[in-house]
């Protein structure tokens, strides 16, 4: 399975393209999108963002980031699949979500504490049924890796998205939220992926086989 992972477009309906662009270009068998797809907008927007992707017709799997409305979560656009909180499965691969971010100074859309960061990645988790691979979609990267850094050098991940790792180790995990913080890191056997932002058209190219292998990539 080939994997285009993006993250952030805040809004950029010409990320959104771009995007398309790439996915087919690269040759993508699915999508997967870690959030802040509209920039503190509705969900109306987020639709209109989605559209050139649904058009693809391929299996689009995302979550809300903290700068989308909470009610994201509960939409889903033909072969566009929200996961938060969910878990959904295509061939051999489980796709589980978590969106939001935790509580922050910035009083963003979409924030929940640790303890309820936990509970979605619960709930995902019990709906996931045995398979060759588990990936999780996160907007908020794990804690104190390279990839929840912020340019003040503090890490800002998420305490519960880590321990869910440690738990779980799935195969990949996807992330975006700290823009300064793209790259790919592992805990324990897990790979974790921050593509960068889409609006800065940055994204990630992961390819499952006998092995994983990821490579940062443009749009």
């Amino acid at each position: 399975m080939r994997i285009l992972a993006v993250s952030d477009f805040h809004g950029s309906l010409e990320a959104s393209r771009r995007v398309s662009f790439k996915a087919k270009n690269a040759n993508a068998d699915v999508v997967v999108i870690s959030g802040d797809i509209t920039h503190f907008g509705s969900v109306q927007n987020a639709r209109e963002l989605l559209l050139p992707l649904v058009k693809l017709q391929l299996p689009i799997f995302f979550v809300p980031g903290n700068c989308d409305p909470p009610s994201l979560a509960q939409i889903n656009l033909k072969n566009a699949r929200c996961i938060h909180g969910s878990c959904e499965t295509y061939d051999n691969v489980m796709f589980a979500g978590v969106g939001g971010g935790p509580l922050s100074p910035f009083n963003t859309l979409f924030e929940m504490t640790e303890d309820e960061i936990v509970k979605v990645l619960n709930q995902s988790f019990k709906q996931c049924q045995p398979k060759s691979w588990l990936i999780l979609v996160s907007h908020t990267p794990p804690k104190n890796t390279k990839l929840d850094a912020a340019f003040s050098g503090e890490h800002v991940g998420s305490s519960s998205v880590r321990q869910y790792i440690e738990d779980k180790q799935p195969s990949i995990v996807f992330c975006g939220h700290i823009h300064e913080a793209r790259g790919i890191d592992c805990i324990g056997n897990t790979v974790i992926v921050n593509p960068g932002p889409a609006r800065h058209s940055q994204c990630a190219v992961a390819n499952l086989d006998e092995k994983i292998e990821v490579q940062l990539d443009h749009l």
